[in-house]
């Protein structure tokens, strides 16, 4: 599911609300001055012939027909006049009106033509009569400038908007961005309450709910750890003490006997049995969360370590090669007694599946990957992709509870590390290969060694 942000989704909704609330209101301010622009243009044209109605008419006896009253400065803008005659004769005009009359037979009121638009006033009792046109352009140019004066500030103002809101609820949603980076750096490992925080009401019940789980969680994981160990002290020692029951019942039995094989067979069957309630302690131990620990340590330290006891309790060669280079450490976070367990069940299944002399083959790589690595026939793809899962084998021939790789990539997942499995080896047409990757390593280097 593709995910999305809150503030954004606001910030958007806030936005698209106001722009179309300014566009529809721009829409309204537009027809509105439009229409008031021309009634107060039209009522100024009828207000302007009414009085000069009364004012030119009485000095036209001493005037010629065609006079043309000059003024100075009167441009091409400046309203027009026009007296005209009964018989349409224009008897004075403006020096910007027309020789003829703007409109001609000629009602009282408002007419248009091509260039002007055209008031007439009524008939005296001289039946002259006072045109007053307005040129369109400049009609038409007021209009538009009041169309600007009224519009242009909405889409300047639109960027101050998008600003403000934004500012406005970032602000808001900053104790939402405070608990959301708390939870962020947390990481899987941490299940401690969230600290107190300034909170509006609708968010502290999702905080008292958060620390209300978390809490269960801590104590549900404490109890299935407590079990565990308590589960692999009980159970260890009983058959520990089987196995040297055993073990003296076979010293005392002489040797190829009928009895002896009967034990040696009951022994073998006691170390499967042990081997096995180890593996089920373990993923026991892996299923309740034993690697959410975080602490910092040395990794090639523990695998040092781990070697070491294995090769004690074995009593046998050394048969894993670890190849570090000049890696002097590599610092990961976790917890140390679960990446011993994670490491034990990959060096235990390499061990029992590889075959050669050298069995096992630890790489360690600049990037915090170790590899492990053995010899053995290629695994198909569909065994290889249930690898991980409870009670799969990769070979039914060999001993195996199929827990090692569960107890590993349980383990890995709690840590954060990324597990990768392939067979056969790259370039090659054997093997097996098992890369754990750990976040955030901090590797060390100094001279080369291998182990």
């Amino acid at each position: 599911m593709k995910s999305w942000s809150l503030a954004n989704r606001i910030i958007s909704g806030v936005l698209a609300v106001v722009i179309i609330s300014l566009l529809a209101l721009g829409v309204a301010i537009g027809f509105f001055t439009h229409h008031e622009m021309i009634e107060r243009l039209d009522n100024s044209l009828q207000e302007v012939s009414e009085r000069l109605q009364s004012a030119i008419v009485t000095q036209l006896h001493a005037a010629p027909t065609g006079t043309v009253a000059v003024v100075p400065g009167a441009g091409a803008w400046a309203l027009a006049y026009q007296i005209v005659d009964a018989g349409g004769h224009v008897v004075l005009r403006s020096q910007n009106a027309p020789v003829a009359a703007f409109v001609w037979p000629a009602q009282a009121g408002f007419a248009d033509t091509q260039h002007f638009r055209v008031y007439v006033a009524g008939p005296d009792a001289t039946s002259y009569r006072v045109m007053i046109g307005e040129p369109m352009r400049h009609r038409h140019g007021a209009i538009r400038r009041a169309m600007i004066i009224h519009l242009l500030p909405i889409p300047i103002f639109i960027p101050v908007i998008w600003l403000l809101v934004r500012l406005t609820v970032r602000r808001a949603l900053q104790p939402l961005d405070r608990l959301n980076a708390e939870m962020h750096s947390r990481g899987s490992g941490n299940l401690r309450p969230v600290p107190p925080r300034d909170l509006p009401v609708e968010l502290i019940s999702i905080q008292t709910s958060l620390n209300t789980l978390l809490l269960r969680l801590e104590k549900a994981l404490e109890t299935e750890r407590a079990f565990a160990g308590s589960a692999a002290h009980e159970l260890r020692n009983p058959i520990a003490g089987l196995q040297a029951q055993i073990q003296l019942l076979e010293a005392s039995l002489a040797p190829g006997s009928a009895m002896a094989a009967r034990v040696q067979v009951i022994a073998g069957r006691t170390r499967q049995l042990g081997r096995t309630v180890e593996k089920l302690l373990q993923f026991s131990r892996a299923m309740s969360g034993v690697a959410f620990r975080r602490e910092r340590f040395d990794l090639l330290a523990v695998l040092h370590i781990l070697l070491d006891d294995m090769d004690n309790a074995s009593q046998g060669p050394h048969r894993v090669e670890i190849e570090a280079g000049d890696i002097q450490s590599i610092f990961v976070h976790g917890d140390m007694d679960a990446t011993g367990i994670l490491f034990r069940n990959l060096i235990e299944n390499a061990l029992l599946h590889g075959t050669g002399a050298d069995c096992a083959r630890i790489s360690l790589r600049d990037d915090g990957t170790v590899d492990i690595a053995n010899d053995c026939p290629p695994l198909p793809g569909p065994v290889l992709a249930r690898l991980t899962s409870p009670f799969v084998r990769g070979s039914a021939t060999t001993d195996g509870s199929g827990l090692g790789l569960a107890i590993a990539s349980n383990i890995a997942g709690q840590m954060d590390a990324a597990l990768h499995i392939a067979s056969p080896l790259p370039q090659q047409e054997r093997g097996f290969l098992i890369s754990i990757r750990f976040p955030d390593a901090e590797i060390v280097k100094g001279m080369a060694c291998e182990g």
